[in-house]
Protein backbone atom coordinates (compact mmCIF):
# COMPACT_ATOMS: atom_id res chain seq x y z
CA UNK A 1 0.00 0.00 0.00
CA UNK A 2 0.79 3.82 -1.03
CA UNK A 3 2.18 5.48 2.78
CA UNK A 4 0.25 8.64 2.21
CA UNK A 5 1.95 11.60 3.73
CA UNK A 6 -0.22 14.33 4.81
CA UNK A 7 1.60 16.56 2.03
CA UNK A 8 1.23 13.75 -0.35
CA UNK A 9 -2.53 13.60 0.64
CA UNK A 10 -2.77 17.49 -0.20
CA UNK A 11 -0.96 16.99 -3.64
CA UNK A 12 -3.05 13.68 -4.20
CA UNK A 13 -6.26 16.45 -3.64
CA UNK A 14 -4.56 18.89 -6.07
CA UNK A 15 -4.48 16.50 -8.67
CA UNK A 16 -7.88 15.12 -8.08
CA UNK A 17 -9.36 18.79 -8.26
CA UNK A 18 -7.15 19.65 -11.43
CA UNK A 19 -9.10 16.37 -13.14
CA UNK A 20 -11.93 17.42 -11.86
CA UNK A 21 -12.67 14.95 -9.64
CA UNK A 22 -12.48 16.64 -5.90
CA UNK A 23 -15.03 16.96 -3.62
CA UNK A 24 -17.54 15.29 -5.28
CA UNK A 25 -21.26 15.70 -4.56
CA UNK A 26 -22.85 12.87 -2.71
CA UNK A 27 -24.30 9.72 -4.55
CA UNK A 28 -27.50 8.60 -3.90
CA UNK A 29 -26.03 5.39 -2.84
CA UNK A 30 -24.10 6.95 -0.57
CA UNK A 31 -25.29 6.37 3.05
CA UNK A 32 -25.89 9.87 4.98
CA UNK A 33 -24.30 10.78 8.33
CA UNK A 34 -27.72 9.97 10.07
CA UNK A 35 -31.21 9.60 9.90
CA UNK A 36 -32.92 12.93 12.09
CA UNK A 37 -36.52 12.86 13.57
CA UNK A 38 -37.18 16.20 14.81
CA UNK A 39 -39.26 16.50 17.40
CA UNK A 40 -40.14 20.08 19.16
CA UNK A 41 -42.71 22.61 20.21
CA UNK A 42 -42.92 24.56 16.64
CA UNK A 43 -45.78 26.64 17.89
CA UNK A 44 -43.59 27.96 20.75
CA UNK A 45 -40.55 29.13 21.17
CA UNK A 46 -39.45 29.87 17.56
CA UNK A 47 -35.69 28.71 18.53
CA UNK A 48 -37.36 25.43 16.90
CA UNK A 49 -38.00 26.71 13.78
CA UNK A 50 -34.65 28.18 13.17
CA UNK A 51 -33.39 24.86 14.50
CA UNK A 52 -35.65 22.93 11.93
CA UNK A 53 -34.60 24.97 8.64
CA UNK A 54 -31.24 24.05 9.33
CA UNK A 55 -31.63 20.61 9.50
CA UNK A 56 -33.93 20.40 6.52
CA UNK A 57 -30.77 22.45 4.69
CA UNK A 58 -28.47 20.11 5.71
CA UNK A 59 -27.06 17.67 2.66
CA UNK A 60 -25.32 15.44 5.21
CA UNK A 61 -27.76 14.11 6.60
CA UNK A 62 -32.13 12.58 6.06
CA UNK A 63 -35.21 13.94 7.68
CA UNK A 64 -37.68 10.74 7.08
CA UNK A 65 -39.87 12.85 10.31
CA UNK A 66 -41.14 15.97 11.79
CA UNK A 67 -43.24 15.13 15.53
CA UNK A 68 -44.84 18.40 16.69
CA UNK A 69 -44.73 18.13 20.60
CA UNK A 70 -47.17 20.18 23.10
CA UNK A 71 -46.70 23.45 24.97
CA UNK A 72 -47.52 23.38 28.90
CA UNK A 73 -50.83 25.19 30.10
CA UNK A 74 -50.66 29.23 30.08
CA UNK A 75 -47.70 28.64 27.18
CA UNK A 76 -50.33 27.38 24.23
CA UNK A 77 -53.41 26.18 23.84
CA UNK A 78 -54.51 23.33 24.19
CA UNK A 79 -54.07 21.80 20.93
CA UNK A 80 -50.76 22.85 20.84
CA UNK A 81 -48.99 19.85 19.51
CA UNK A 82 -51.73 20.43 16.44
CA UNK A 83 -50.63 24.10 15.97
CA UNK A 84 -46.91 22.59 15.99
CA UNK A 85 -47.80 20.63 12.76
CA UNK A 86 -49.39 23.73 11.39
CA UNK A 87 -46.30 25.78 12.16
CA UNK A 88 -43.38 23.11 10.68
CA UNK A 89 -45.76 23.09 7.28
CA UNK A 90 -45.71 26.83 6.93
CA UNK A 91 -42.31 26.52 7.45
CA UNK A 92 -41.91 24.44 4.78
CA UNK A 93 -43.71 26.33 2.69
CA UNK A 94 -41.58 29.15 2.84
CA UNK A 95 -39.02 26.92 1.96
CA UNK A 96 -40.84 25.63 -1.14
CA UNK A 97 -41.14 21.95 0.49
CA UNK A 98 -44.71 21.37 1.37
CA UNK A 99 -45.07 17.44 1.76
CA UNK A 100 -41.70 16.45 1.70
CA UNK A 101 -41.02 15.14 4.79
CA UNK A 102 -44.00 14.05 7.11
CA UNK A 103 -45.41 16.03 9.79
CA UNK A 104 -47.20 14.50 12.81
CA UNK A 105 -48.72 15.78 15.97
CA UNK A 106 -47.41 14.18 19.14
CA UNK A 107 -49.78 14.17 22.13
CA UNK A 108 -51.65 17.44 23.43
CA UNK A 109 -50.63 16.27 27.45
CA UNK A 110 -47.89 14.89 29.70
CA UNK A 111 -48.35 11.56 30.69
CA UNK A 112 -50.45 11.80 33.25
CA UNK A 113 -48.97 9.07 35.10
CA UNK A 114 -46.31 5.68 34.69
CA UNK A 115 -48.82 3.43 34.17
CA UNK A 116 -51.59 5.74 32.32
CA UNK A 117 -49.78 6.73 29.57
CA UNK A 118 -51.57 6.18 25.93
CA UNK A 119 -50.33 5.94 22.35
CA UNK A 120 -50.12 9.72 20.73
CA UNK A 121 -51.15 10.14 16.68
CA UNK A 122 -46.90 10.12 16.65
CA UNK A 123 -46.50 7.20 18.20
CA UNK A 124 -46.68 4.29 15.38
CA UNK A 125 -44.64 6.90 12.90
CA UNK A 126 -41.44 6.71 15.58
CA UNK A 127 -41.68 3.41 16.19
CA UNK A 128 -42.02 2.66 11.88
CA UNK A 129 -38.59 4.84 11.74
CA UNK A 130 -36.88 3.38 14.29
CA UNK A 131 -37.61 -0.62 13.19
CA UNK A 132 -36.70 -0.01 9.46
CA UNK A 133 -34.50 -2.81 8.49
CA UNK A 134 -33.41 -1.19 5.30
CA UNK A 135 -32.52 2.60 6.30
CA UNK A 136 -29.55 3.72 5.64
CA UNK A 137 -27.69 5.92 8.37
CA UNK A 138 -28.27 5.41 12.18
CA UNK A 139 -31.11 7.26 13.32
CA UNK A 140 -30.88 10.40 15.82
CA UNK A 141 -33.88 11.50 17.55
CA UNK A 142 -33.40 15.20 18.39
CA UNK A 143 -35.61 16.39 21.13
CA UNK A 144 -35.76 20.58 20.82
CA UNK A 145 -38.82 20.48 23.94
CA UNK A 146 -40.36 17.57 26.36
CA UNK A 147 -39.54 14.11 25.67
CA UNK A 148 -43.22 13.04 26.03
CA UNK A 149 -42.92 11.49 22.24
CA UNK A 150 -39.72 9.66 22.65
CA UNK A 151 -40.93 7.59 25.86
CA UNK A 152 -44.28 6.75 24.43
CA UNK A 153 -42.65 5.28 21.18
CA UNK A 154 -40.07 3.57 23.88
CA UNK A 155 -42.96 1.64 26.04
CA UNK A 156 -45.20 0.86 22.90
CA UNK A 157 -42.05 -1.02 21.69
CA UNK A 158 -38.95 -0.82 23.92
CA UNK A 159 -36.88 -2.69 20.79
CA UNK A 160 -36.57 0.92 19.49
CA UNK A 161 -34.22 1.60 22.59
CA UNK A 162 -30.48 0.23 21.08
CA UNK A 163 -31.68 1.75 17.36
CA UNK A 164 -31.76 5.07 18.28
CA UNK A 165 -29.40 8.38 19.93
CA UNK A 166 -31.51 10.66 21.64
CA UNK A 167 -29.89 14.39 21.54
CA UNK A 168 -31.76 16.33 23.82
CA UNK A 169 -32.46 20.06 24.70
CA UNK A 170 -33.14 20.11 28.35
CA UNK A 171 -32.40 19.38 32.14
CA UNK A 172 -30.91 21.10 34.83
CA UNK A 173 -27.27 21.70 35.16
CA UNK A 174 -24.92 18.79 36.61
CA UNK A 175 -23.29 19.53 40.27
CA UNK A 176 -19.84 19.99 39.74
CA UNK A 177 -20.13 20.55 35.83
CA UNK A 178 -22.00 23.93 36.05
CA UNK A 179 -23.92 25.89 38.16
CA UNK A 180 -27.82 27.73 37.57
CA UNK A 181 -28.48 30.78 35.79
CA UNK A 182 -29.04 33.64 38.13
CA UNK A 183 -32.45 33.17 39.89
CA UNK A 184 -33.23 29.98 38.34
CA UNK A 185 -37.12 27.98 37.56
CA UNK A 186 -36.18 25.02 40.05
CA UNK A 187 -37.37 22.84 37.07
CA UNK A 188 -35.72 23.48 33.84
CA UNK A 189 -38.11 24.34 31.55
CA UNK A 190 -38.54 21.29 28.78
CA UNK A 191 -37.70 19.24 31.83
CA UNK A 192 -40.78 20.43 33.10
CA UNK A 193 -42.91 19.29 30.65
CA UNK A 194 -42.97 15.97 31.42
CA UNK A 195 -41.03 15.04 33.91
CA UNK A 196 -42.75 11.68 33.69
CA UNK A 197 -41.04 10.95 30.22
CA UNK A 198 -37.78 12.24 31.26
CA UNK A 199 -38.02 9.86 33.76
CA UNK A 200 -38.39 6.84 31.54
CA UNK A 201 -36.24 7.98 29.26
CA UNK A 202 -33.25 8.26 31.68
CA UNK A 203 -34.36 5.95 34.72
CA UNK A 204 -36.07 2.84 32.46
CA UNK A 205 -34.99 2.69 28.93
CA UNK A 206 -31.56 2.16 27.40
CA UNK A 207 -31.50 4.63 24.73
CA UNK A 208 -28.09 6.39 24.57
CA UNK A 209 -28.52 9.94 25.45
CA UNK A 210 -26.46 13.11 24.61
CA UNK A 211 -28.14 15.76 27.03
CA UNK A 212 -27.64 19.63 25.99
CA UNK A 213 -28.34 21.13 30.03
CA UNK A 214 -29.68 24.44 30.63
CA UNK A 215 -26.26 25.75 31.03
CA UNK A 216 -24.98 24.90 27.61
CA UNK A 217 -28.04 25.21 25.54
CA UNK A 218 -27.72 29.29 26.87
CA UNK A 219 -24.79 29.84 25.38
CA UNK A 220 -26.37 30.09 22.33
CA UNK A 221 -26.86 33.72 22.24
CA UNK A 222 -27.55 35.47 19.06
CA UNK A 223 -27.64 39.29 18.57
CA UNK A 224 -30.40 41.39 17.74
CA UNK A 225 -28.35 42.98 15.12
CA UNK A 226 -27.41 39.87 13.88
CA UNK A 227 -31.25 38.99 13.72
CA UNK A 228 -31.57 42.27 12.05
CA UNK A 229 -28.53 41.26 9.13
CA UNK A 230 -30.65 38.04 8.51
CA UNK A 231 -34.00 39.53 7.90
CA UNK A 232 -32.29 41.56 5.00
CA UNK A 233 -31.46 37.84 3.20
CA UNK A 234 -34.49 37.09 1.73
CA UNK A 235 -37.85 35.22 2.46
CA UNK A 236 -36.67 32.43 5.00
CA UNK A 237 -34.82 35.15 6.89
CA UNK A 238 -37.49 37.45 7.13
CA UNK A 239 -40.00 34.27 7.92
CA UNK A 240 -37.58 33.67 10.74
CA UNK A 241 -36.59 36.96 11.99
CA UNK A 242 -40.47 37.80 12.04
CA UNK A 243 -41.14 34.75 14.61
CA UNK A 244 -38.80 36.36 17.10
CA UNK A 245 -40.31 39.68 16.60
CA UNK A 246 -42.84 40.40 19.66
CA UNK A 247 -41.56 36.95 21.62
CA UNK A 248 -40.31 39.57 24.80
CA UNK A 249 -44.04 41.29 24.59
CA UNK A 250 -45.31 37.87 25.10
CA UNK A 251 -43.49 37.73 28.24
CA UNK A 252 -43.99 40.74 29.26
CA UNK A 253 -47.57 39.84 29.39
CA UNK A 254 -47.49 36.43 30.69
CA UNK A 255 -45.06 37.58 33.85
CA UNK A 256 -46.35 40.35 34.62
CA UNK A 257 -44.46 40.91 37.97
CA UNK A 258 -41.28 40.09 36.18
CA UNK A 259 -38.42 42.91 35.26
CA UNK A 260 -37.14 41.99 31.89
CA UNK A 261 -34.24 44.68 31.27
CA UNK A 262 -33.08 45.50 28.06
CA UNK A 263 -31.39 43.39 26.01
CA UNK A 264 -29.66 42.70 22.70
CA UNK A 265 -29.46 38.96 22.46
CA UNK A 266 -31.98 36.17 22.06
CA UNK A 267 -30.97 32.37 22.50
CA UNK A 268 -31.59 30.32 19.92
CA UNK A 269 -30.93 27.33 21.86
CA UNK A 270 -32.29 23.99 20.11
CA UNK A 271 -29.98 24.96 17.17
CA UNK A 272 -27.15 22.87 19.22
CA UNK A 273 -29.07 19.62 17.69
CA UNK A 274 -27.93 21.04 14.69
CA UNK A 275 -24.14 20.78 15.61
CA UNK A 276 -24.69 17.46 17.39
CA UNK A 277 -26.18 15.83 14.74
CA UNK A 278 -25.16 17.60 11.51
CA UNK A 279 -21.65 18.98 12.13
CA UNK A 280 -19.24 16.65 12.41
CA UNK A 281 -15.66 16.10 11.32
CA UNK A 282 -15.09 13.61 8.74
CA UNK A 283 -12.71 11.59 9.70
CA UNK A 284 -13.73 9.59 13.11
CA UNK A 285 -16.88 11.31 12.23
CA UNK A 286 -17.80 12.83 15.61
CA UNK A 287 -18.88 16.64 17.01
CA UNK A 288 -15.53 16.78 17.46
CA UNK A 289 -15.25 20.85 18.22
CA UNK A 290 -17.85 20.77 20.86
CA UNK A 291 -16.84 19.28 24.87
CA UNK A 292 -18.77 16.96 26.94
CA UNK A 293 -18.24 15.22 29.63
CA UNK A 294 -18.89 11.34 29.72
CA UNK A 295 -20.65 9.78 32.71
CA UNK A 296 -23.44 6.69 33.36
CA UNK A 297 -26.56 7.80 33.30
CA UNK A 298 -27.88 8.75 36.04
CA UNK A 299 -31.24 8.49 37.67
CA UNK A 300 -33.80 11.82 37.10
CA UNK A 301 -35.14 13.21 40.84
CA UNK A 302 -38.84 14.85 40.37
CA UNK A 303 -36.94 17.95 41.43
CA UNK A 304 -34.66 18.00 38.46
CA UNK A 305 -31.77 16.79 40.30
CA UNK A 306 -29.43 13.99 39.28
CA UNK A 307 -29.29 10.96 41.48
CA UNK A 308 -25.60 9.07 40.36
CA UNK A 309 -26.23 5.31 39.15
CA UNK A 310 -22.57 3.87 38.33
CA UNK A 311 -24.16 1.28 36.61
CA UNK A 312 -25.90 3.47 34.39
CA UNK A 313 -25.36 3.57 30.23
CA UNK A 314 -22.95 5.82 29.27
CA UNK A 315 -24.36 9.54 28.12
CA UNK A 316 -22.84 12.54 27.00
CA UNK A 317 -23.16 15.64 29.14
CA UNK A 318 -22.40 19.02 26.43
CA UNK A 319 -21.02 21.28 28.61
CA UNK A 320 -19.67 23.24 25.85
CA UNK A 321 -21.22 24.25 22.33
CA UNK A 322 -19.39 25.51 19.36
CA UNK A 323 -21.50 28.55 18.45
CA UNK A 324 -19.16 30.02 15.70
CA UNK A 325 -19.21 27.16 13.73
CA UNK A 326 -23.40 26.05 14.28
CA UNK A 327 -24.40 29.80 13.56
CA UNK A 328 -21.32 30.66 10.62
CA UNK A 329 -23.23 27.00 9.06
CA UNK A 330 -26.91 28.08 10.27
CA UNK A 331 -26.21 31.57 8.36
CA UNK A 332 -24.46 30.32 5.44
CA UNK A 333 -27.33 27.79 4.69
CA UNK A 334 -30.11 30.51 4.96
CA UNK A 335 -28.58 32.99 2.92
CA UNK A 336 -27.49 29.93 0.14
CA UNK A 337 -31.87 29.42 0.59
CA UNK A 338 -32.41 32.41 0.24
CA UNK A 339 -30.91 32.67 -2.79
CA UNK A 340 -32.31 29.67 -4.47
CA UNK A 341 -36.03 31.18 -3.39
CA UNK A 342 -35.32 34.30 -5.31
CA UNK A 343 -34.30 32.19 -8.10
CA UNK A 344 -37.63 30.69 -8.53
CA UNK A 345 -39.77 33.83 -8.54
Amino acid sequence: MTNLTRRGFALSGLALAAMGLARPTRAAAQPPLARVICDNDWSGDPDGLFQLAQHLLSPSIDVPLIVGSHLPGGWGSATSATEAVVEANALLRVMRREGSVPVVAGSELAIPARDAWQPSPATPAIVAEAMRADAPGPLVYCAGAGLTELALAWLAEPRIGPRLRLVWIGGNEHPGLAVPPPNPDPLEFNLSLDMIAAQVVFDESDIEVWQVPRDAYRQLLFSHAELAELAESGPLGRYLTGKVDGVEDVLRRMMPDRVFPRSETYVLGDSPLVTLSVLHSFFNADPASSFYDLRPTPRLNTDGSYTPNPQGRPMRVYTRIDTRLTFADMLAKFRAEDRRLAALR
